[in-house]
């Protein structure tokens, strides 16, 4: 066995996106040292995303991040392949917010991230990776020159072409793309709206306006092959392009930035390897569709952060780790299913207008509309804790009021710690006996609560990420939950 040298970090995270920045705060909520490690010298100034889902914005609302985005737009109406879809069939639905610009997402994320201890180190650019038995190397490239940083766990969150997916060794199967889109921000063309996109003779137009002389366009003209680019496309082919799909001329405008993007859908075989995992883009591409890249990755790292900082502080051990995989896994599979779905509703030829128009009668009815806007926004996932019968074991708990001994509180509050949190909501003193020996992971509320979604119920259990671990009655045993997500309990100490 390789003898364990110095380590830089506990943790080391690649790429310091949403993904790996909202990962580097989960860890460091749990006590991990992280170093996050960019290969850029400043963080982006150009914005692909323009908003998250509703999950997301319940993850980030979780802990207390919501209102450092000033006053995001929310609203219940979107879409599903260009398919209007009211997505208010949901307790707490929306579409998302739609206003952020990544910019700012990325911003928030940093200042959180790093006013908790995380360390993040620009222009680093990740060369190779080595696994060892008990820690990984890592060669970077930095402006001092080479180096090698060590650490116990290595994240990659270094987006679709992974320099640490590769350099490992994990495949990533999956579809080539068969189109390419243009998208660009565009001054002083006065551009009309169309917020969830235009199905037009040739191809699928969108636009969404940024500010009063700014307005976000992207154009995908039906027949185009994608190749390799090695710069980004220019204002001629993207105003020519729109203008064969509109007959509008924007070509007076002034393009402040543009790019290009696939429909490619891939999704990494395995989350983890030994030391290393995946999260984010690293670990799934797809079309944005419903804007659920950066919200898919942001989860991921709220799965991900408090197991990863459970282990390495010594609290649990590795298996828990093969939890990311189990749960996330299938999640990824199911974004690229829909993410595909909606692309041939949004992108086909006249060919899909039979399946257009089905999709469109079934959406009228509110068990399918419910079906769709949970896969979409995230609401529907259900990960396998425990054998039990309760409606809300292994789904993320909804945001509920509560009333306790200080006053009145929500589920959602409770979480902004990034610990364990126990209800005891039938004020029983065996559940908090239960509970004493996970004291230090794990905080005992006792309060009552006149939501529905409660009503008969005894004691919740949530895990830092939101998601019911038990619940009572009918919905695992504590004593067993308590000891599978936060560590051996007392028995194991005495």
């Amino acid at each position: 066995m390789t003898a364990v040298p110095e380590l830089d970090a506990q943790v080391i995270v690649a790429g310091a996106g949403p993904t790996g920045l909202m990962t580097a705060g989960e860890l460091r909520l749990g006590g991990a040292e992280v170093t996050v490690l960019d290969r850029l010298a400043e963080p982006v100034s150009e914005s692909r995303g323009l908003g998250f889902t509703a999950r997301a914005t319940e993850v980030f609302d979780q802990r207390g991040l919501l209102a450092d985005f000033g006053n995001p737009e929310i609203s219940t109406k979107g879409h599903f392949g260009g398919i209007e879809l009211d997505y208010s069939v949901l307790p707490d639905g929306h579409f998302g917010v739609r206003n952020v610009e990544q910019t700012e997402t990325e911003a928030v994320l940093t200042r959180w991230a790093t006013g908790l201890g995380a360390r993040i180190l620009r222009s680093h650019e990740v060369i190779a990776v080595t696994q060892h038995d008990a820690f990984v190397e890592v060669e970077v490239s930095a402006p001092d020159g080479p180096r090698v940083l060590r650490c116990s766990y290595l994240v990659g969150a270094d987006g679709g072409r992974s320099t640490v997916r590769r350099g490992v060794g994990i495949d990533f199967p999956g579809h080539d793309a068969t189109c390419e889109m243009f998208l660009a921000d565009v001054a002083g063309a006065s551009i009309r709206p169309r917020f969830i996109g235009e199905r037009v003779s040739g191809g699928m137009v969108m636009a969404a306006r940024l500010s009063d002389d700014l307005d976000r366009v992207i154009v995908c003209e039906r027949g185009t092959r994608p190749g390799e680019r090695t710069a980004p496309p220019s204002f001629d082919e993207v105003a020519g392009a729109w203008q064969r799909l509109t007959g509008e001329d924007i070509g007076h405008g002034e393009a402040r930035w543009i790019s290009s993007f696939t429909d490619a859908s891939r999704l990494a075989d395995r989350y983890r390897l030994g030391r290393v995992l995946l999260a984010g883009d690293a670990a799934h591409i797809h079309l944005p569709a419903g804007g659920q890249g950066l919200s898919v990755g942001v989860q991921d790292a709220v799965n991900l952060g408090w197991k990863l900082a459970a282990v390495v502080t010594g609290r649990s051990g590795p298996e828990l780790l093969d939890t990311y995989h189990e749960e996330r896994h299938p999640v990824g599979e199911r974004v690229l299913t829909n993410t595909r779905a909606q692309g041939f509703l949004y992108l086909g030829g006249t060919e899909v207008e039979p399946l257009r128009a089905v999709f469109g009668e079934l959406l009228g009815n509110d068990d399918v509309a419910r079906h769709l806007a949970g896969m979409v926004t995230g609401f529907d996932v259900r990960y396998d804790v425990a054998e039990g019968s309760h409606p809300l074991l292994g789904l993320r708990m909804p945001p509920c009021e509560l009333l306790g001994a200080d006053g009145t509180t929500t589920t959602t509050r409770l979480l902004h710690a990034g610990r364990g949190v126990l209800l005891d909501l039938a004020d029983d003193p065996a559940v908090r006996r239960t509970a004493e020996g996970w004291a230090s992971h794990v905080d005992v509320v006792t309060a009552t609560s006149a939501d529905e979604r409660l009503a008969s119920t005894d004691a919740v259990l949530l895990r830092p990420d939101g998601h019911v671990a038990c619940a009572s009655p009918d919905g695992g045993d504590l004593g067993e939950a308590l000891g599978t997500w936060f560590g051996p309990g007392p028995a194991a100490h005495a």
